[in-house]
């Protein structure tokens, strides 16, 4: 038996799973203290069955913890940055591209040495322990103790990096210490950010990982517990405190597991419909599409893998604009709104064409603050209720509507996710769709460009889903000369590194699958360069190992 936990903005949801069964499951508010949250919710799932908390074999919880931190500027500390590469790249220092707000609160500490490797493993200049010495040396005297450590394409030969680490170690014994290689992708700057991300957000990582194991013991669950990342597979709970970095996005990825695994389609758009926010993604045999480009988090670009997601200001606690006049009450009188036009029934008809839903929304206040709740704001999920396409709450609180401010708020919440779909599309043939997330009681009708559309069961706690049933994976991310080898042979080579990363990780090596290759001519490069990239994933085994990182974090 599993438990799947995801911690959104707007709920905490939990899932009891046997195998591919759903037992149970509860959707409860998130907490400003999130491991009460997780608590109450497996508290829920576990009294709803009246199981025996033994034959609980794992948990896997999914959380936004860390991503909100950098968006939110909070519980972030002050990070180092030592660069090996000089005399090449004085010209972009690290944080080059950071915003000032967040380079300033990270502290702007950044150190060039000489070092680094050309694609081909070729040094660009000879390494200096005593420069870096000298560097470390300055970061204690600042009192700082976390540092990032990148170098020229260290994908390719991480050398230099760990050197720097373990004279960092004999001068700061107890250096928190993140290396590019083990974080981001080919892409000096994107992954040095990545690195320091990572770095500046280990102190929170620790004291979350260390809730979530308290609200374990507090229902007296001794089952492993796992961190869900964001290519849809799963680290240990050690593995996450030195990797938090790697849970951005994990929500709208778990979301996109559980569609895929609810639905039993391989290959669809995925609309994830929250309190706030509606996520679009691509499944691809049946992980979600990664991104192409770089990733923007708080400001900063980054190149570690995260999945090709859309997000659009459109949920379940969305507030309609423009702002109001007044509600009829029940007996024909009014009581004032804080949002809502002039919603006398006959007034404003054919007058609502330019009705604005989101991005401002009520989030985990829904239940008090909306109208069909007993609030006394309008929000999406009030104007659903009053078109009779769902029934929840006190309908009789909509009942007086204007029908055609319904109409309108129903055609644009259509529209929205209509133009959001299409802008994941990669050709105008039309795909399946399938619309999960407890405020997917928006999509009312068909989706242009959609095959079909499908809100299978269970569809509300479809991210505890995913984060339930995800497995174990391993990626390796290099460049290969084709002039030194054949393309077999590096393809072969990627795959059994690969394979041997998601092994390392936890997977049972026998369910070892390879789920992607890509490959990636570099025609600026000589010696006939190729980028090769591959993923692997297997099913958890009962006691995973400690897990070295796999490239670029994976």
């Amino acid at each position: 038996m599993r438990i799947g936990i995801d911690v959104g903005g707007t709920n905490t949801d939990a899932v009891l799973m046997d195998g591919a069964t759903v037992v149970s499951s509860a959707k409860t508010p998130t907490t400003a203290n999130v491991s009460e949250g997780i608590a109450t919710a497996m508290r829920r799932v576990i009294a709803d069955t009246g199981i025996d908390t033994a034959a609980i074999d794992g948990v896997m919880i999914g959380t936004t913890h860390f991503t909100n931190a950098v968006v939110e500027r909070k519980r972030l500390t002050p990070t180092a940055c030592i660069r090996l590469g000089l005399p090449a790249t004085v010209c972009l220092p690290p944080m080059v591209d950071w915003p000032h707000d967040l380079r300033e609160l990270v502290g702007g500490n950044s150190h060039l040495a000489h070092g680094g490797h050309e694609f081909d493993g070729r040094e660009i200049s000879a390494y200096q322990p005593a420069e870096v010495r000298n560097i470390a040396a300055k970061i204690r005297d600042a009192g700082l103790d976390a540092i990032a450590i990148s170098s020229v394409f260290s994908p390719v030969n991480a050398t230099f990096e760990e050197q720097t680490a373990d004279i960092v170690r004999e001068v700061i014994p107890d250096a928190n210490i993140t290396l590019s290689s083990e974080i981001g992708r080919i892409g000096l700057l994107e992954r040095e950010n990545a690195a320091i991300m990572n770095s500046c957000l280990r102190g929170l990582a620790a004291r979350t990982v260390d809730g979530f194991e308290a609200a374990l013991d507090e229902l007296q669950i001794r089952a492993p517990f796992y961190i869900s990342q964001n290519d849809g597979t799963l680290m240990n709970a050690d593995f996450a405190k030195e990797y938090p970095v790697l849970t951005f996005a994990s929500g709208p990825t778990n979301s996109m597991r559980g569609a895929a695994f609810l639905s039993g389609l391989r290959d669809a758009i995925v609309v994830d419909v929250g309190g706030t926010t509606t996520d679009i993604g691509v499944l691809q045999q049946g992980f979600p599409r990664p991104a192409a480009l770089a990733v923007d988090i708080g400001g900063v670009r980054t190149n570690f893998r995260m999945p090709d997601t859309y997000s659009i200001g459109l949920g379940g606690g969305s507030l309609i604009s423009p702002h109001p006049k007044s509600l009829p009450h029940k007996e024909g009188g009014t009581s004032t709104t804080k949002n809502s036009p002039s919603l006398l029934v006959g007034e404003g008809a054919g007058g609502w064409g330019q009705i604005k839903v989101g991005p401002q929304s009520v989030g985990y206040e829904l239940t008090s603050k909306a109208l069909v709740f007993g609030g006394d704001i309008l929000t999406a999920t009030d104007v659903i209720v009053a078109g009779g396409w769902e029934a929840i709450g006190a309908a009789g609180a909509v009942s007086g509507l204007d029908a055609d401010l319904v109409a309108a708020v129903r055609a644009r919440i259509m529209e929205m996710i209509a133009i959001a779909v299409d802008r994941m599309k990669t050709s105008a043939t039309p795909v399946p769709v399938i619309v999960v997330g407890g405020g997917s009681i928006l999509v009312t009708g068909d989706i242009e460009g959609a095959s079909e559309i499908i809100k299978p069961d269970n569809f509300p706690v479809a991210n505890a889903i995913g984060a339930a049933i995800a497995q174990v994976g391993g990626e390796c991310d290099r460049i290969f000369s084709l002039a030194e080898m054949s393309r077999d042979a590096a393809l072969d080579q990627a795959k059994a590194e690969a394979s041997e990363r998601a092994v390392n990780a936890g997977a049972d090596p026998g369910s070892i699958e390879i789920v992607d290759v890509e490959e990636v001519p570099l025609a600026y490069l000589p010696g006939n360069a190729t980028r090769i990239m591959v993923k692997a994933i297997g099913d958890l085994v009962a006691a995973p190992p400690s897990a070295p990182p796999m490239n670029g974090g994976k």
